[in-house]
């Protein structure tokens, strides 16, 4: 015969070892995705600068899918947030860090830097191992789009292939990046 008490045990140890199953296998999902933290150092012979003439050139600059073609990159990733800080090049040569920080929870991100705005759109691949930002840049009166995926290699490098859209035409650049 059951009680009411023996029915209420029943469903809190039911509930308590659902709770112990679920936890490890949320933690899991988390942990499965990439993570790009660090700091990156270009590696110009696994790198292409790629074709076209998307604006920039190998100068690039700050955020919004241009990179610079010298220098580090560096990457801090939180549960929901990324932040990117490159070497922004002024037009006399010099250059200060710029740093750009998406949403990873699919919300449009909004960065702002002296030369326009910038609102991305960053989405986890299914399996957690790479990671599209789609960005739409207003610089100067001049709109571009630009897709990047950002993959980890086999050698643990990072990887950032990108194909950007601008008035001046397309172009395609992967940029590779080896952790410091």
């Amino acid at each position: 015969m059951k009680t009411k008490s023996n029915t209420l045990w029943g469903k809190m140890l039911v509930f308590t070892l659902m709770f112990f199953i679920m936890i490890p296998v949320a933690m899991n999902a988390q942990e499965s995705k990439s993570n790009f933290s660090g700091t990156w150092g270009l590696n110009t012979s696994k790198s292409s600068l790629g074709n076209g003439g998307g604006g920039g050139g190998n100068r690039g600059g700050g955020g919004g899918g241009q990179f610079t073609a010298s220098g580090d990159i560096t990457v801090a990733q939180e549960e929901n947030k990324l932040s990117v800080t490159r070497a922004a090049f002024n037009r006399d040569g010099g250059s200060t860090p710029n740093t750009t920080v998406y949403s990873l929870d699919g919300k449009e991100s909004v960065n702002s830097s002296q030369r326009g705005e910038s609102k991305s759109v960053a989405v986890w691949s299914s399996d957690g191992k790479s990671l599209t930002i789609t960005t739409n840049a207003s610089f100067n009166g001049m709109n571009m789009k630009t897709v990047e995926v950002w993959t980890i290699d086999a050698s643990n490098a990072l990887s950032i292939k990108s194909d950007a859209t601008t008035p001046n035409g397309n172009r395609s650049t992967t940029m590779v990046y080896d952790k410091k």
